[in-house]
């Protein structure tokens, strides 16, 4: 199983960026998909959760401005992301359930300037 994150890149304050992450290989049912982030010299931290039923759960410091959904037919989890912050700088990484499994996605670089 490959988790492929794509999206990130350069965003001025206060604007907005599509993350997308999407499962490939031997997939049988992803249960539970998540976005974490990871900023300079900051412990990796969880910012949104999706399970297979579209319950969703929000970190803090990104409700209200961030939007995790899901494709279950393209297994791709998406992040959109709004009003962002110059705090919001950081790697973005998905992470996905399937069977008694979890994987990671290579990261994406969100850059937030001020």
């Amino acid at each position: 199983v490959q988790l492929q994150a794509s999206g990130g890149g350069l965003v001025q304050a206060g604007g907005s960026l599509r993350l997308s992450c999407a499962a490939s290989g031997s997939i049988s049912t992803i249960n539970v998909m998540a976005w974490y982030r990871q900023a300079p010299g900051k412990q990796r931290e969880q910012v949104a959760v999706i399970t297979s039923g579209g319950s969703t759960n929000y970190a803090d410091f990104v409700k209200g401005r961030f939007t995790i959904s899901r494709d279950n037919a393209k297994s791709t989890v998406y992040l959109q992301m709004n009003s962002l912050k110059p705090d919001d700088t950081a790697v973005y990484s998905c992470r996905a359930w399937i069977g008694l499994s979890n994987y990671w996605g290579q990261g994406t670089l969100v850059t937030v300037s001020s």
